[in-house]
């Protein structure tokens, strides 16, 4: 279920339909499980309004003359699997929305992913309390982590994912740029997310994370230029020939020969600072890094 039915809203539902249809779904199929609410309820082919254009697609045929106006009473209808938060309405998946998702699903999965967290439609203190600490969570913007015991008296750290594009645009622009692609395709973008799916540690996956640790983006983006390069491959879109052959293993390898590593970058510049500045030494026959022409201290002039 989407909360939130606007353009970008849309967007994100189709890109998973499609996703789905990939792994094997019809369309009419993956398209039947998405259920989009916006401020008048549940976006239904006969609710009475003139629906935006990009609603169309979603609307819903099978309410049987039946209109749902809030999202509770959507969640009671649907009794969805998971909420996704694309509103910008804060606080608005509340705690009797969370318990209901609780109720109907052993790991209710909830993304509240407006941003910023004031726009959140919950945080996640209040997803994992309201849902016995069971919530499969990922927002778009970032919350602290929490202790919290549930029920049967267990306590727990809860470690929040934040559902964000940092994760994989790096790797998307560095394999498309390693791989000379004459375009990105859907494929492309598909590869990158399964990379990001499968790129945690065990310590991480032991932890609940969903997902990575942002503090391992480079060997993150190093998984998903891999797989936006192999996709780029198996497409023929790609123009760098020479790594076709190349094991993933040996493919990682180049990948992170050719990355930008900012802390290498002092060194790199002294290095040809100093190259630079001994050729205008030997330009004007000095040597010993004396770079004024008569050897006297120039260097309030430099």
């Amino acid at each position: 279920m989407f909360l939130g039915a606007g353009s970008a809203g849309v967007g994100v539902a189709k890109q998973i339909v499609d996703f789905f249809v990939k792994e094997g779904m019809t369309e009419d199929e993956a398209k039947a499980c998405f259920y989009l609410v916006d401020t008048k309820g549940l976006v239904t082919a006969d609710r009475g309004d003139r629906l935006a254009a990009h609603k169309v697609y979603f609307a819903r045929h099978d309410n049987n003359g039946q209109q749902f106006k809030t999202l509770e009473e959507v969640v009671d209808h649907v009794k969805p699997t998971m909420l996704m938060g694309l509103s910008t309405l804060g606080g608005v998946f509340t705690p009797e929305i969370l318990k209901k998702m609780a109720d109907n699903n052993k790991q209710p999965i909830i993304f509240p992913l407006s941003n910023p967290s004031a726009n959140s439609e919950c945080d996640f203190k209040s997803a994992i309390t309201h849902t016995d600490g069971r919530a499969l969570f990922a927002s778009g913007s970032p919350f602290p982590s929490f202790s919290f015991k549930n029920s049967a008296g267990e306590t727990s750290t809860y470690y929040p994912g934040q559902g964000n594009n940092m994760y994989v645009f790096p790797g998307i622009g560095l394999g498309t740029i390693l791989s000379k692609a004459v375009e990105v395709t859907d494929s492309m973008i598909y590869a990158a997310a399964d990379a990001l799916s499968t790129s945690l540690t065990t310590e991480e996956l032991d932890r609940g994370l969903l997902y990575p640790e942002i503090t391992r983006i480079r060997e993150v983006s190093v998984a998903v230029a891999r797989g936006v390069i192999r996709a780029a491959q198996e497409a023929k879109v790609d123009r760098e020939t020479a790594i076709r052959t190349f094991t993933d293993s040996d493919l990682d390898s180049w990948i992170k020969s050719k990355m930008y590593n900012p802390h290498s970058e002092v060194n790199s510049l002294e290095r040809e600072v100093g190259i630079l500045l001994s050729s205008i030494g030997r330009m004007n026959g000095t040597s010993n890094g004396d770079i004024s022409p008569r050897g006297e201290d120039q260097g309030s002039k430099l």
